[in-house]
């Protein structure tokens, strides 16, 4: 079994969970609040089933016996990838590839599991490294917007609100429409960066169900349940990209309603 090193889990480009609340009950509060329901509900729907089937997965092992780290490791020697090394980070489903560390992070139960869910989801993680090595260009994009998303949806936060705030203002109302315009164009590069998850993360899934199969590594028996773990899990980014486009539709419809009543 490979050696693995604990490490910090991936920085969340939406800076924690403080504005996204402050967010969605701005987004209930403000005008149009109906638009951004059923996203929601698909989400927590998403979410549901990736814990579920990713439960029920985790409870069905492969006949090779080969731990989440151990199929990592011969994915990536395999692909010329022997530098890229595997760290373990705590918690269920924190698994991820950080290109800027060139190291894929396997939480416990996928790294020491045998399971199909344990399998897949290392699988998919290489599928990023291998991404990275070819220069895969959705990738390469989506991490040149990391650090840009970031800034850009603390900066819409604030704008957002004190816009909205501030446009209730006797005489203020053109300044806080211009704070509000602007934060829109900033949650821009929010919704812009979840778009562009969502080929990345659906590549590298594809990538980790033909590197299994070519290599060997599950049998044919095994695919579909790899398959149904990876399939759940890409709903979850899809839904995030939903959420993401229906707030913007919802701020643009604000900022639009807005201009009617001038």
């Amino acid at each position: 079994m490979p050696a693995l090193v604990s490490a910090g889990a991936q920085p969340d480009p939406t800076n924690g969970n403080f504005w996204k609340l402050v967010m969605m009950l701005g987004f209930f509060y403000a005008p149009y609040w109906w638009i951004v329901i059923p996203p929601a509900l698909f989400a927590m729907w998403a979410q549901f089933r990736l814990r579920s089937t990713h439960s029920e997965y985790s409870q069905v092992g492969t006949q090779h016996g080969l731990t989440g780290a151990e199929v990592a490791r011969e994915i990536l020697d395999r692909n010329g990838l022997s530098g890229v090394p595997i760290h373990e980070v705590p918690g269920e489903l924190t698994d991820h590839y950080d290109p800027s560390k060139r190291a894929v992070f396997l939480s416990e139960s996928t790294a020491y599991n045998t399971s199909v869910a344990a399998v897949g989801v290392a699988a998919h993680e290489v599928g990023h490294a291998i991404q990275h090595k070819e220069a895969y260009s959705m990738l390469g994009l989506r991490m040149a917007l990391v650090p840009v998303t970031g800034i850009a949806t603390t900066v819409s936060n604030l704008l957002i609100l004190l816009g909205f705030f501030i446009s209730q203002l006797r005489g203020l109302s053109g300044f806080g429409n211009t704070l509000f315009l602007l934060g829109i164009g900033f949650f821009s590069i929010f919704a812009l960066f979840q778009l562009i998850t969502l080929p990345v993360e659906y590549d590298a899934s594809a990538r980790a169900k033909a590197q299994l199969q070519r290599l060997g590594l599950v049998n044919p028996s095994e695919h579909e349940g790899v398959d149904r773990v990876l399939s759940a899990a890409a709903l979850t980014y899809v839904a995030a990209m939903a959420s993401a486009m229906t707030q913007l539709l919802q701020l643009i419809l604000v900022a639009r309603s807005r201009d009617d009543n001038r």
